[in-house]
């Protein structure tokens, strides 16, 4: 039973399970994606979104927390300068997991956990539904207006075009 039980602990003692954590977070940071167990693709996701949300603000008070939880200057550089940018508008979920299946020896279910925003592919393709859809029919009137005001335009460049070929001739 789960009695009382908030986190999963991977089956290590709390100072392996914190050190693995922290190792596979900078390896997120770093790499924007890494593949993993689900297990533990979970708990990593549990451990670094806290730490991803105070890359939002940045004072020397978030930056010395996440510090002391990753023990890294180049992954924590890198979390507020470049992925606090991309996130600052999205109100959390920074990480999705997905499942690629059993992996040979063990038959382990793994996934790859990614940061959100650094998935291009995904992105573009959002960006292509957005694009297609139009709900409303477009309406008649301002069509029968464009073509008296496209006229007056065309016949100004008719009228600069040959002062701009005289000077060309010489």
């Amino acid at each position: 039973m789960r009695h009382n039980k908030s986190f999963n602990h991977l089956s290590r003692k709390k100072a392996h399970r914190d050190a693995l954590l922290a190792n596979m977070t900078i390896s997120l940071i770093k790499h924007k994606r890494i593949f993993t167990t689900l297990a533990k693709a979970k708990a990593l996701r549990v451990y670094a979104e806290p730490l991803i949300n105070r890359a939002k603000n940045d004072n020397m008070a978030n930056r010395r927390l996440v510090f002391s939880y990753l023990q890294n200057k180049e992954a924590v550089t890198e979390l507020f300068r470049e992925i606090s940018q991309k996130i600052a508008e999205r109100p959390g979920g920074y990480t999705r997991i997905l499942k690629t299946g059993n992996r040979l020896g063990d038959n382990a279910k793994t996934c790859f956990i990614e940061l959100v925003d650094y998935n291009e592919a995904m992105l573009k393709t959002k960006e292509a539904k957005k694009s297609t859809r139009t709900r409303r029919s477009k309406k008649t009137a301002p069509k029968a207006e464009a073509p008296a005001a496209e006229a007056p335009a065309a016949e100004a460049p008719a009228a600069e075009a040959p002062a701009a070929e005289a000077p060309a001739a010489e």
